[in-house]
């Protein structure tokens, strides 16, 4: 069994700048160790806001994030 790196479970994302904008709405994915990934999507589908809650620098509205192999955050 390959080991998880980092999981998204129904993780989503709202701002709220005058009027609440749904950046990223019920993601679910996990990578594990040795793979490689590719995140594609339309402009403004959520690339950049998954990408910020994989690294750590955002929090989901919803939904968790973890990061198994490293330990709770």
């Amino acid at each position: 069994m390959t080991e998880i790196l980092f999981e998204a479970d129904h993780a989503s994302r709202s701002f709220v700048n005058g009027v609440e904008v749904r950046a990223l709405v019920d993601a679910c994915c996990r990578v594990g160790k040795g793979e490689r990934i590719a995140i594609v999507g339309a402009s403004g589908s959520g690339k950049s806001t998954l990408l910020n809650l994989m690294a750590g620098l955002d929090a989901p509205t919803s939904g968790v994030v973890s990061w198994p192999a490293i330990g709770p955050a």
